[in-house]
């Protein structure tokens, strides 16, 4: 199971297999309750066998299929998984994914938990990856942010980078984003900095989000932080903080980016573009099932 699972994934991202069952576990119990699928216990015999197709119908970029194959194995550890694509891979409408073959109750038990996670991830990788199009004449990369469905932080950052784009920070944990409400009680940029810096381990990475040129400059003049996030500035405003940085911090543009107004910020000179559209405003892929007994 483990092998096939992995398998599937995007050759250069990585998806912890426990993300992957902890994901699925949730989803089924929420969808099987305590009874079971009720309709396929009553309708179709004990040991009914089938074969199902999964399919694409929409053109997308594919994330998922990890889930998809472990959704089935975790209802029958027998079925048999044979993948035609595989995540990241850019497909056309029509396109076969998978092909599951084994018994009958348990691919229509699945089946909905694992066209929701298919669809779902999809469509956070294709709109990344349309994302990723539209700068990638420049030197920005995109990447997405905290605003992600609890409990699924994990897999949706596994299907940004599946469409293209890059990973802010996972949580609290493992870097320091001082913001607005951060500055405001710390008493200043001075002294946020300062007590960031006092307690950042040497592989920690401090960022600061500033709202205007001023600010950005006290930010420069301290000399603490390794990343500047520049929030809401309009172009113009850009164009004069990457100057004044001048390569001296990483630049993060923030605040509504949109695909159409991506490209003319990325190309202002910004290191990165923050969207958290991305995982929690996209539409899901249209992915289907199809029976063939």
């Amino acid at each position: 199971m483990l092998m096939v699972t992995m398998s599937l994934l995007r050759a250069d991202a990585f998806l912890s297999p426990l993300e992957i069952e902890a994901a699925v576990t949730r989803a089924l119990e929420e969808d099987l309750g305590r009874a079971g699928d009720i309709t396929s216990i009553a309708t179709i015999p004990e040991d009914s066998n089938g074969c199902a197709v999964v399919n694409a119908r929409q053109a997308g970029v594919i994330s998922g299929l990890p889930l998809v194959a472990a959704a089935f194995r975790r209802l029958s550890p027998q079925i048999e998984i044979a993948p035609h694509a595989r995540d990241g891979a850019a497909i056309e409408a029509g396109a076969k994914l998978m092909t599951i073959s084994g018994n009958a109750r348990a691919i229509l038990g699945a089946e909905r938990v694992a066209l929701n996670s298919l669809g779902h991830l999809s469509g956070i990788a294709t709109a990344t990856a349309e994302f990723a199009k539209r700068i990638a004449h420049t030197k920005a990369r995109v990447v997405c942010t905290r605003k992600t469905t609890p409990g699924l932080r994990a897999v949706e950052k596994y299907a940004v980078r599946c469409g293209g784009g890059h990973n802010h920070r996972f949580g609290l944990d493992d870097a320091m984003l001082i913001k607005d409400n951060h500055i405001a009680v710390a008493g200043g940029i001075k002294a946020v900095l300062t007590r960031a810096k006092q307690s950042a381990g040497h592989l920690v990475k401090i960022e600061i989000e500033v709202d205007s040129l001023e600010q950005l400059q006290e930010v420069l003049d301290i000399g603490l932080a390794d990343v500047v996030m520049i929030d809401n500035f309009d172009l113009a405003s850009m164009r004069k903080a990457v100057a004044m940085v001048a390569g001296g911090l990483v630049i993060e543009a923030s605040g509504g980016i949109t695909l159409d107004t991506a490209a003319a910020i990325a190309e202002t000179g910004v290191d990165y573009l923050s969207s958290g559209a991305l995982t929690h405003s996209v539409q899901n892929l249209d992915v289907g099932l199809d029976i063939e007994m």
